[in-house]
């Protein structure tokens, strides 16, 4: 029993590690100060690639403005549930998930995109497209005038990528947003490599001990 006590404890450690993982969340701020009075619009839309596309899902958290959602105008295609400023939830299991909606600007918007399911927890080496989330804003209400954004091609603030390995990548082409991984707020989780740090040195004191005690028999 006592021979199997470090495989034990590594195996232990590597499971919880699996156990820990996640949504990738980022925290997303945006200067609209230069826009501030105008009535335009927002766009948030999360899409399987062209392929095969292994499922995933993605929320937007915590919205806050002090400018003004319309409210009355919340347009939702595909998979799509919720409203603006409360939670909007994703899955990308049609082709086009979109939620646009009306809003005057104030001088500055956040909120949180978090990321996750299968395609990011357990990729599985067979898809053969990824996942894109794209946020953008508009100048007029129709969402004909991207603004805030150096994207002439698409109009987009940002992408974020849901990649085939399970990570993600952004793209950012408004200077004046913010998309950053976000913070650990309280009493962080361990994670891989500190679990994985704490396995080693589990079995480097036990190997220790055991040296200490082959010593003392041999004195003895």
């Amino acid at each position: 029993m006592h021979g199997r006590s470090p495989i034990l404890i590594a195996s232990f450690l590597c499971v919880a590690a699996v156990a820990l993982a996640g949504p990738i969340t980022y925290d997303v701020s945006v200067d609209t100060s230069s826009m501030s009075g105008t009535a335009g619009s927002l766009d948030f839309n999360f899409n399987p690639g062209p392929l095969v596309t292994q499922p995933a899902s993605l929320q937007i958290l915590d919205f806050t403005s002090n400018g003004t959602l319309a409210g009355a105008c919340p347009c939702a295609t595909g998979d799509v549930s919720g409203q603006l400023p409360g939670t909007l939830t994703f899955d990308n299991g049609t082709a086009f998930n979109d939620y646009f909606d009306d809003f005057t600007f104030g001088s500055a918007l956040s909120f949180q995109v978090s990321l996750y399911g299968p395609a990011l927890t357990g990729p599985d080496g067979v898809s053969t497209s990824g996942s894109t989330f794209a946020f953008s804003m508009f100048s007029d209400t129709a969402g004909t005038v991207p603004t805030l954004t150096s994207d002439t091609t698409d109009g987009f603030a940002f992408t974020v990528d849901v990649n085939l390995d399970g990570t993600s990548t952004v793209n950012n082409f408004s200077s004046q947003a913010s998309v950053v991984p976000a913070g650990v707020s309280g009493v962080p989780e361990p994670s891989g490599p500190a679990l994985l740090g704490t396995g080693l040195t589990c079995l480097g004191l036990l190997h220790l001990r055991r040296l200490r005690k082959a010593n003392a028999r041999n004195k003895s």
